[in-house]
């Protein structure tokens, strides 16, 4: 079955700083192997992308090694109002981090918030790391502008009841959750292998999720990639691979009936597409296999993290071939498309 090429609005490329980790060349493979022809970047890198310099650099790199589409988000900073509204058109939107996650981007004068969200063009996607307490400040802030938001990683009861508030009273707010939200809880890993931000729920908070199925707008891997042998030392830093697992677990949850196709496509396609003003890509399709059964493996990763949260889950529904703009990229596990084949999207 052919379905659009996947977009994947929150991806950490680990390019600059942290190669070892990931670079655009081995992300964008995982992205054309999980069925994603468009990923947006977060900022957080070393250094992390907040002026027209550090964000010409990782311009530069992904351009060299991206084999998919791809946009870049500029991360808000103390001092980098002015500098970054500069560079909003060029940019996938605005990074802001409120809560601690990996990196050294998170905001805590809530001053400067207020600036970012004033100064950022409303016409921009403005999304925001912000969990519980944090989430609700978040969205008052969005209403005392009047600007949209959007939520990255929603991950808790509390979080996604807020969110369906939010949007019964009009208020102009959009959100993700990611694939690791909606199937693990955090009985299911151990030690720094459970370590991610958001932190994995209860089994409560997962079928609350599941729940408010109505109010999420997109799924969004979150993919944040650290290699096996940091996970398992003893300061584990936070986040999974996400690339390569998300549609096939997706297309597993279809054939349990817990999603419907549209449900998929909806989140993966359309809906982002619609919230991060994203042009369609021309000749662009995913042929996917709804009915072959297998079983998830590192062993096939094209990420250099080499483990996955997911490993020895056995699903149904698989990616056979992507098409990027008319060029086969991938087909039957082989990445085709070379280093510089994808464009930026802005």
């Amino acid at each position: 079955m052919r379905i659009p090429g996947l977009i994947d609005p929150h991806v950490h490329m680990r390019e600059p700083g942290a190669t070892h980790k990931e670079d655009w060349d081995s992300g964008t493979a995982a992205a054309l192997a999980g069925g994603f022809t468009q990923v947006l970047a977060m900022p957080n890198t070393d250094p992390p992308v907040v002026d027209s310099e550090s964000f010409e650099i990782v311009a530069g790199l992904a351009a060299e090694k991206a084999r998919c589409d791809y946009g870049l988000y500029l991360g808000a900073g103390v001092d980098n109002r002015a500098q970054i509204s500069a560079l909003a058109e060029k940019s996938a939107g605005l990074k802001l981090y409120l809560d601690q996650t990996y990196g050294p981007l998170r905001l805590d004068d809530l001053s400067v918030w207020m600036d970012h969200f004033s100064a950022w063009p409303k016409t921009r996607p403005l999304v925001a790391h912000a969990e519980r307490r944090t989430l609700a400040a978040a969205i008052l802030m969005a209403v005392l502008v009047d600007r949209p938001l959007h939520v990255a990683h929603v991950a808790t009861q509390e979080e996604i009841t807020l969110v369906r508030a939010a949007k019964e009273r009009g208020i102009k707010i959009t959100c993700e959750v990611a694939p690791h939200h909606l199937f693990l809880t955090k009985d299911d890993l151990l030690d720094g292998w459970v370590e991610v931000r958001p932190r994995l729920g209860s089994q409560r908070d997962v079928e609350a999720l599941w729940t408010n199925l109505d109010v999420i707008d997109c799924f969004a891997t979150d993919h944040a990639p650290h290699t096996a042998a940091e996970k398992a030392g003893g300061n584990p830093p936070p986040g999974f691979p996400g690339l390569e697992t998300a549609l096939p677990l997706f297309l597993n949850a279809v054939h349990e009936g817990r999603l419907t196709l549209e449900d998929v496509l909806t989140r993966m396609d359309s809906n982002v597409r619609r919230i991060f003003n994203l042009p369609i890509q021309p000749e662009t399709w995913v042929e996917v296999d709804l009915d072959t059964k297998h079983t998830l493996s590192a062993q096939r990763m094209y990420s250099k993290a080499g483990w996955m949260p997911f490993e020895g889950w056995e699903v149904r529904g698989m990616v056979r071939k992507v098409v990027l703009r008319g060029q086969t990229a991938f087909e039957d596990g082989q990445v085709l498309a070379v280093p510089g084949t994808g464009q930026r999207i802005q």
